[in-house]
């Protein structure tokens, strides 16, 4: 089910509109830990810069879900829910899924890891009693800034690179997932 590429609002999204979308994500989370009691796999693509809804993110974000959905096929592990959510803050994807919440969590790493978009994706898994397993527990890096070696948590809060440097990274990995997937 990927998003409309033409719906993307490119609103340039402010600090508590971000965070409130984040809060409203959790609630959401929560409300399906509780119905579906089955490990749940939140999915959003990685956008810098204040506009997070474009033909580019969601591009990003429609290879991922496939990528995800491939992932879970070849698992044979059965998706009970899925819904996709084109917000102005950005895409988001849920998935409850019957499997174990560890084993997702690899697939998932696997995914960010291997797939030329994968640095693009924040793909988390919640257990059914609603813990996000991260990348840290699992005694795992924390993830390579786009442009350079450094911890891109700290190149974003410094913003070390221009905003134009970075979408233009983003375009260039999106082509090369393209011409991988045609």
């Amino acid at each position: 089910m990927p998003l409309y590429l033409t719906c993307a609002s490119h609103r340039i999204i402010t600090l508590p509109e971000l965070l409130a979308s984040r809060d409203a994500r959790q609630v959401r989370q929560q409300t399906w830990l509780a119905q579906y009691g089955l490990p749940l796999i939140s999915f959003t693509t990685l956008a810098p810069g204040p506009v997070k809804d474009s033909e580019l993110t969601r591009r990003i974000f429609n290879h991922g879900l496939r990528a995800l959905r491939e992932r879970l096929a070849v698992s044979a592990w059965e998706i009970r829910r899925q819904s996709c959510l084109g917000l102005t803050t950005g895409a988001e994807g849920l998935l409850a899924v019957e499997a174990p919440a560890p084993a997702l969590k690899q697939a998932a790493i696997a995914l960010e890891q291997q797939h030329p978009l994968g640095r693009l994706w924040d793909i988390d898994v919640l257990t059914p009693q609603g813990e996000i397993l991260s990348r840290t527990a699992l005694t795992l890096p924390a993830r390579r800034c786009l442009l350079c070696d450094n911890d891109a948590r700290i190149c974003a809060r410094e913003r070390a690179h221009p905003l134009a440097s970075l979408l233009s990274r983003m375009e260039v990995l999106l082509h090369e997932a393209d011409h991988l997937h045609a």
